[in-house]
């Protein structure tokens, strides 16, 4: 792509910073840091919207994911949009837009004994779990 060798993935794992970066990019992950940087989130999330739009949005929610640097062949010359469309995603998404209005979904879970519990076994320490 443009003289440079890129590798492009499939379903795949993808993070920072240890997972493969091809520019994919799935609306519904960057929806689950809303309560962890609202600005930054509501601005992309803005952004996202405005692409699909020209990339043809889902009437269910979100596409799964999509790529605007991948070299599309198909009838859509705007970017590579995921053909799957999963109701799975759109779970997360509910839960942290409660939590970033409310935080309800975390209280409930620091209330519950046997998450706490599970916590400190799987080692977690520090912030609410100390109180």
């Amino acid at each position: 792509m443009n003289g440079v060798q890129r590798k492009f993935f499939g379903y795949e794992a993808r993070g920072a910073p240890f997972g493969p970066d091809d520019g994919t990019v799935s609306p519904w992950a960057v929806m689950t840091s809303l309560p962890f940087a609202p600005s930054i989130v509501i601005k992309t999330i803005r952004h996202i919207i405005e692409r699909l739009e020209e990339l043809g949005r889902s009437p269910y929610g979100f596409v799964a994911s999509y790529n605007p640097t991948y070299p599309v062949t198909s009838v859509n010359l705007h970017a590579w949009v995921s053909p799957w469309i999963l109701g799975l995603n759109e779970g997360p998404i509910l839960i942290m837009i409660e939590n970033y209005q409310s935080e309800l979904i975390w209280k409930i879970i620091r209330r519950s004994s046997h998450i706490v519990k599970g916590l400190r076994r799987a080692g977690f320490r520090g912030g609410w779990l100390d109180q």
